[in-house]
């Protein structure tokens, strides 16, 4: 329209096409799609209350009291249950179909870990822990997942969805995912069991089948990647600490000094 009308303006000077103008374009543009913007909306509120003149011919204004979008997005994300699943799993997967991939949970153990935890069969799994690191991985091919799985030291967190959102997420396009923080998560009964040491930095609490004795002086936090040497023995039942705070020397030397300096000063102040 705004081509036609600015060709035949030009070359027929005599048009009683209307003239093109800034103020005629916004017009037209503004009638066309019926922008819902507060600002846009207060000025075609302004405009209508007044007539247009196009070269001699006097138009009017299309009023509209109820802006219209000329359109609508919406996106609606889906909603992901996640799961702490203590080995043996009691689970069984299987492939999605389609070409975005996935992981399905084919079989459940109304008697197994991952049944206690709340998965159910038909689940869509779409993150899972790393055997190593503190990083969920997209679950997108059945193969590598069950892999990863087994090979994870201890618990292992799953990501799913369910029901209508089956489906609805590209597991190959996601990225990785920081593992779940497992500071002041409730242990289970069998984590409970195992618990022996916590991580006096951030509070991770090592219920790992194998003892904590026997890890290597190597091991660190998965959490916060401390080292094994700020781990300190933890009572699950009474919640608290059973061991020394594992503070290094140095650490403890400078804090003494500290509180001595701070006394003296306090001391020398009030007198």
């Amino acid at each position: 329209l705004l081509a036609k009308v600015s060709i035949d303006t030009h070359i027929n000077p005599k048009s009683t096409l209307p003239k093109v103008t800034f103020k005629n374009i916004i017009l037209i543009i503004m009638q066309a799609t019926q922008m819902n913007s507060g600002a846009l909306a207060a000025r075609t509120a302004t405009l209508a209350s007044k007539s247009s003149s196009f070269g001699g011919r006097v138009l009017p204004v299309a009023r509209s009291n109820k802006a219209t979008s000329a359109f609508s997005l919406k996106i609606k994300a889906a909603q992901e249950f996640e799961f702490e699943v203590e080995k043996p799993f009691g689970l069984s997967l299987g492939k999605k179909g389609g070409p975005e991939g996935g992981v399905m949970v084919k079989f459940v153990n109304p008697g197994g870990n991952a049944a206690a935890a709340g998965m159910k069969a038909g689940d869509q799994i779409i993150y899972h822990s790393s055997f190593f690191g503190d990083e969920l991985w997209p679950a997108d091919n059945v193969g590598f997942t069950n892999t990863a799985i087994q090979a994870c030291p201890g618990a292992v967190d799953f990501v799913t969805i369910r029901g209508k959102d089956i489906g609805s997420v590209n597991v190959k396009r996601l990225p990785k995912r920081e593992a779940p923080k497992k500071f002041g998560k409730k242990l289970t009964a069998i984590q409970k069991e195992r618990a022996t040491h916590i991580c006096i930095d951030c509070g991770f609490i090592y219920y790992l089948p194998v003892p904590f004795e026997e890890q290597a002086p190597t091991y660190i936090c998965p959490q916060c990647n401390a080292p094994k040497s700020r781990f300190s023995k933890y009572d699950p039942i009474t919640g608290k600490i059973t061991g020394n705070t594992g503070l290094p020397a140095i650490v403890s030397i400078s804090l003494g000094l500290g509180l001595l300096v701070a006394g003296a000063f306090v001391y020398i102040g009030l007198n």
